[in-house]
């Protein structure tokens, strides 16, 4: 039995674009970056280049939290006209 190694781990379809006729080389390189941008698919390389342990990955979400919150804190005060 083989199992998948991609099964769970919310590894997608890889990027695809399909040339239509007369169409250049350069805008269909143009559509592919944008669809690899717009699935976010060299972020995601980027991101499991290197393994990362469960405690940087705490750290790592709870400083986004951290800086999520004092945004949108930030934002409220200005829109009451506190700050």
């Amino acid at each position: 039995m083989r199992v998948n190694p991609t099964y769970g781990k919310g590894v997608g379809t890889l990027a695809r674009v399909i040339i239509e006729e007369g169409e250049s080389f350069e805008s269909a390189l143009k559509r592919f970056n944008k669809q690899i941008q717009a699935d976010k698919l060299l972020s995601e390389l980027r991101r499991r280049r290197y393994y990362e342990p469960p405690s940087v990955i705490r750290k790592r979400k709870k400083a986004a939290k951290l800086r999520k919150s004092r945004r949108t804190t930030l934002k409220a005060l200005r829109a009451a006209g506190l700050l």
